[in-house]
């Protein structure tokens, strides 16, 4: 990736950043397990049937029997995390260390006892210091390394072979699009009742929404959405959080899960953003199990309708607009001006579009329950497409008073739109579709598809 990664050059150490935990993943999780007698139990009864039990990789699995911790480091794993197996071995955290130095663990005890190894020389691989040179490595690794060189020549040369062929470039944001994400939406779609009076004048307003995307349609969708008390509850809030796993299934609401396909992720991505928008001072959580609920899959079926697998890649991108304190609305506009950076400084031709979801208006709480204010709603329209910066200093007692207490969803269509060009120095989109109507359920749909102009 053309992210820069200064620490890649200290020799000796593995950062554990967002590529890491997100290949580590299981592994890592593997470990967490053995914090739990019955386990650790398990485990030392018989290791092959429980680390069958985990999907790690074949060379994760490896090196968890050889006990090499630079290799389970060069998989992903994390010292915190692999030292729950070395408790499980009966190992302190020096004879651990020690392990992976190549020094005996009497040699090590004494250098520590010394006042421990110096920086000097040891700051940026080939200097002179003593932590320098090749990885220390069991017989197990060097062993799978040399059954596996054939394999990775051809695979090598493959690669070589699909580079000289394939586009170069980077990603882009072709379009943003904005949908409410009602529940009530997708049951009548499951049941369906979308041709029914009271539905079908909302349906209606995203068939050209449809048609659009047969022509638009992009690589992946990074998605803006707000967990409805479902993956997260009150034990962990975290104010913006990234979905970097591979797939991400349907969530049960109290309902069943809904019969939608399970999305795809894009964790290469994923992990770059997260690191881009980390460095540029948005603290984001990274999730690498995530069921993502009605917030996310309404607008996939408003804008695909129901195929038997989403026909492209979904970024989840959760927003918390359900406890306060919530974000900005001038911090959400800066967070997209920061993905807009992160997304196009990723060296693959990927063609992104970034969506913002929830609202209008709407009251779900109390006496006031079920308010709709339709020419606020449209009023917020208009800013976002011509004065998004203006529009991004609402305070959130505005969203409340005028587009109810749930209104506060908004607030992630500012992170779609200061995604756009236009939000950077760009040209101004231009408005594909826009669609508004009262109600469905309790709630004002609004939608609206901008395109980014060459």
């Amino acid at each position: 990736m053309s992210l820069n990664k200064p620490y890649l050059d200290v020799p000796g150490t593995t950062i554990f950043d967002a590529d890491q935990s997100r290949k580590g993943y299981w592994l890592n999780q593997f470990c967490m397990s053995l914090m739990k007698a019955d386990n650790r139990a398990r485990f030392k009864a018989d290791e092959d049937a429980y680390l069958a039990e985990w999907p790690m990789t074949d060379e994760q699995k490896a090196a968890v029997r050889a006990r090499d911790l630079n290799w389970m480091m060069r998989t992903g794993g994390n010292i915190y995390f692999l030292s729950k197996l070395g408790a499980t071995d009966g190992l302190s955290f020096q004879q651990m260390a020690g392990s992976m130095t190549g020094m005996s663990e009497q040699q090590y005890r004494d250098m520590m006892v010394a006042g421990g190894r110096s920086p000097e020389g040891n700051r940026v691989v080939g200097e002179h210091g003593d932590a320098q040179g090749p990885v220390n490595q069991s017989a197990a690794w060097k062993d799978w390394e040399q059954q596996t060189q054939k394999r990775l020549a051809a695979a090598v040369q493959q690669a070589h072979d699909a580079s000289n062929k394939a586009a170069t470039g980077h990603a882009r944001i072709s379009a943003s699009v904005y949908s409410s994400h009602v529940p009530a939406i997708g049951a009548a779609i499951d049941h369906g009742k979308t041709a029914e009076p009271y539905w079908a004048p909302m349906f209606a307003g995203f068939e050209p929404s449809k048609a659009w995307m047969k022509t638009h349609r992009p690589d992946v969708v990074f998605l803006v959405y707000n967990d409805h008390a479902t993956n997260f509850d009150l034990s962990v809030i975290p104010t913006f959080a990234i979905g970097t796993a591979a797939e991400f299934e349907p969530a049960d609401e109290g309902y069943g899960a809904r019969p939608v396909p399970k999305v795809i992720g894009h964790p290469e991505l994923a992990s770059h953003i997260a690191q881009s928008v980390i460095q540029q001072g948005f603290d984001l959580t990274l999730v690498n199990e995530l069921k993502v609920d009605h917030g996310l899959t309404v607008p996939m079926n408003l804008m695909f309708g129901t195929p038997a697998e989403w026909p492209v890649r979904v970024i989840p991108f959760h927003v918390n607009v359900v406890q306060y304190p919530v974000p900005s609305g001038a911090r959400c506009f800066a967070l997209g001006q920061a993905i807009r950076r992160a997304i196009e400084s990723f060296d693959q031709p990927l063609n992104v579009q970034i969506w913002g979801t929830g609202g209008m208006s709407h009251q779900l709480q109390g006496p006031r329950a079920g308010l709709i204010n339709r020419e606020w709603d449209n009023a917020f329209l208009d800013r976002l497409i011509a004065d998004p910066q203006d529009l991004s200093a609402m305070p959130h007692i505005d969203y409340v008073r005028e587009a109810g207490s749930e209104g506060i969803e908004l607030v992630m269509w500012l992170i779609a739109r200061g995604a756009m060009a236009d939000a950077g120095g760009g040209r101004s989109p231009r408005v594909a579709h826009r669609f508004y109507h009262v109600p469905a359920s309790n709630t004002a749909v609004g939608h609206l598809i901008l395109e980014n102009q060459a």
